[in-house]
């Protein structure tokens, strides 16, 4: 006898340039993740989603996008679209993601505690506008049960 498994799923969710907009954006991670009885993943996902989304409102005047992705094994792809094209400092895995910024720094710290937090991540340029970053988190994480 096969397993049952849940085909691949993708959500995205356009929101406009409203500081309300990350708040519902969450509520709306929280939904898909328990739809699809992602529960233990949900605090991760949701600090994942929380940052890249708070980063693509403080450093766009545009809309972005949220999009939450099925990955393997059982985990999920968080990503976030802005229309922004530069990929912030220091978040480029070949980079090794550099030193967390320090105790006097006024940011940096959202994007430190996804390179720390996720799985995987990354950025892509889009192609005519834009970038998308993602992380990936899974119940594999070492640090959930920290």
């Amino acid at each position: 006898m096969n397993a049952t498994v849940s085909p691949p799923w993708t959500y995205t969710l356009q929101l406009p340039h409203d500081p309300r907009a990350p708040g519902i954006a969450r509520a709306t991670l929280r939904a898909v993740m328990e739809t699809y009885g992602l529960g233990e993943l949900t605090p991760a996902a949701e600090l994942l989603a929380g940052e890249l989304l708070t980063n693509a409102h403080c450093h766009t005047n545009g809309p972005y996008a949220l999009r939450l992705r099925s990955s393997s094994p059982e985990g999920v792809r968080v990503a976030v679209w802005d229309s922004d094209p530069q990929v912030p400092p220091g978040f480029e895995p070949r980079r090794g993601g550099g030193p967390p910024p320090s105790g006097l720094a006024e940011g940096g710290r959202g994007l430190h505690l996804v390179r720390a937090c996720a799985d995987r991540y990354g950025a892509q340029l889009g192609a005519g506008a834009g970038k998308l970053m993602w992380a990936e988190v899974t119940p594999a994480s070492p640090w959930r049960g920290a």
